[in-house]
């Protein structure tokens, strides 16, 4: 059973980059025109839903009414003229709010239901949609505040004075949830707008505005209740305990309720994108550098994600160069390489073993072939050699035409470097002749003081090893193509080897070509005479 931890990172994952929250890319465009047209339009309308609540709520039980109005027909009048401009006001609202989305050249539909690449324009209209929203509310429901206003004046101007403070704060809520839950609805198509290219975000709220709408719901829109029935107070109209204490109660209960979902849709709308941010981060730590997080957010969120992208293709081209380094001047050279701040040019002295392989007969082999089989067959070759070196702890040097040079020794210090060139030899010969038996090799060992390091320009060097091992080990190759093993090493390594001498045999000695003195040879146990 996975640790809550795990259930939890599950859970995350899932929900924050659910096809429903940020749009999937095989999805049509109709087809999410179509839901986040759904989704926006329940969003408005339970937006207007909770502010005709506060309002009706407000009114009926906690706004204090003057006396020379109590016992008239006054809240039935209110009640029929809010039936009545309700579903007029909401009509024309979708109307409206729909055409500032949808409508021009640079609406929606204009290149989401095609699905074609947004311009600069069209994906500027999608980040201050919820803007637009929002307008449209405050306009109706500032129209309703006059209306309302108006209506209640002849009965008493400290009635329309309430009632128009009182539709003045529906206002304020349906305004400030419409807009979260806007920018909600609007994410699919905010994704697909972002990942078409940047967009100025020069008046285009951010997270400042969206913490500030819920503050707005949560804490001003309570207070400004409080203080309508503290100036109400201040009159002549008489206030008892009961209205007071049912007043508290109510815009307590308004505080808490509707402050809460709109607190929480800002969070959420907050925290989402850090989720998924998160998760790219989880994935990059796990070593996966093609992560990548769809860009929704219209605020400093969206640039956060933006520069998650940014940063993981980064370190996709950082270790894609790694890779080829490495694969260049092997891992060992290329690790010591990225560890330095500044590489200079110059080595070191250090004792290696040097194993040298070049095939046999390789002009007859270019002259017999085409081009392309004999570069196939050379990367069968080298891809056992490689194999077979690093497997017994050396690197490849450098590839010579159908030659590679292995070091056992640097530019990292190996231990009993003699038996793991020798049992490497050994191992290679025999993989060689049953892998590519097409290419004949002959494979020279030998061991001594080198001096490794960068060798060339300042503009231009490679990490590699320079003495007399070197020579002695490519002599000792040549002299392998002529003796049946195919696999010659000097005296000198044998003797120095430890659990890989058992398993070669002394065979004389030989005065190699550019040397003074005579090499002992040695041989591999059993390997054909």
């Amino acid at each position: 059973m996975p640790a809550p931890t795990t259930r939890l990172r599950f859970r995350l994952r899932n929900w924050a980059s659910h096809p429903w929250l940020i749009g999937d890319p095989e999805t049509s465009g109709r087809r999410i025109a179509l839901r986040v047209r759904a989704f926006t339009l329940s969003g408005v309308l339970a937006a207007n839903a909770g502010g005709i609540a506060v309002v009706v709520a407000f009114a009926v039980f906690a706004l204090p009414k003057p006396d020379d109005v109590a016992g008239t027909d006054v809240v039935l009048v209110n009640l029929i003229a809010g039936a009545l401009y309700a579903p007029v006001a909401v009509a024309v609202g979708v109307s409206w709010g729909r055409r500032l989305l949808e409508g021009g050249n640079e609406g929606i539909s204009a290149w989401l239901e095609e699905d074609q690449v947004p311009n600069s324009a069209q994906r500027l209209r999608v980040l201050r949609g919820p803007l637009r929203i929002m307008f449209v509310q405050i306009v109706l429901w500032g129209l309703a505040t006059v209306i309302f206003a108006l209506l209640n004046a002849t009965y008493s101007p400290l009635l329309a004075l309430g009632v128009g403070m009182t539709v003045a704060l529906g206002g304020l809520t349906t305004s400030a949830a419409a807009y979260v839950l806007a920018e909600l609805a609007l994410r699919p198509v905010a994704s697909r707008a972002l990942a078409a290219g940047p967009v100025d975000r020069r008046r285009v709220p951010g997270v400042g505005s969206r913490w500030l709408l819920a503050w707005a719901l949560g804490t001003g829109v309570p207070i400004v209740g409080l203080m309508a029935v503290g100036i109400v107070a201040l009159t002549d109209v008489h206030i008892d305990e009961m209205t007071l204490a049912t007043t508290i109660v109510v815009v307590g209960t308004i505080s808490l309720v509707f402050g809460y979902l709109v607190s929480a849709l800002a969070a959420f709308a907050t925290v989402h994108p850090i989720a998924s941010i998160r998760q790219g981060l989880e994935r990059v730590g796990e070593g996966d550098f093609t992560a990548a997080v769809p860009v929704w957010d219209s605020t400093e969120m969206g640039l956060l994600q933006s520069g998650f992208n940014e940063m993981a293709a980064g370190l996709r081209e950082r270790e894609r160069i790694r890779d080829l380094f490495g694969r260049q001047v092997g891992r060992e050279a290329a690790v010591k390489a990225l560890a330095v701040d500044d590489l200079q040019l110059g080595g070191e002295v250090c004792e290696v073993a040097v194993l040298f392989v070049d095939v046999i007969g390789s002009t007859a082999l270019a002259a017999s072939r085409r081009p392309e089989e004999v570069v196939e067959l050379l990367n069968r070759f080298f891809a056992e050699v490689v194999d077979v070196v690093e497997r017994n702890g050396g690197w490849i040097n450098k590839f010579e035409g159908d030659a590679a040079l292995a070091i056992y020794g640097a530019p990292a210090p190996l231990e009993d470097r003699h038996s793991a060139v020798l049992l490497a030899a050994r191992e290679l010969d025999v993989r060689l002749r049953a892998k590519v038996p097409e290419l004949p090799a002959a494979i020279g060992v030998a061991s001594g003081t080198v001096v490794a390091g960068h060798v060339g320009a300042e503009s231009r060097f490679e990490y590699t090893v320079i003495g007399d091992p070197v020579n002695e080990a490519a002599r000792l190759t040549e002299l392998a193509k002529q003796h049946p093993s195919r696999v010659a090493a000097s005296g000198a390594t044998l003797a120095a080897a430890q659990a890989e001498a058992r398993n070669w045999a002394l065979d004389g000695a030989v005065k190699l070509r550019g040397r003074s003195e005579e090499t002992e040879l040695a041989h591999p146990v059993g390997a054909p005479q």
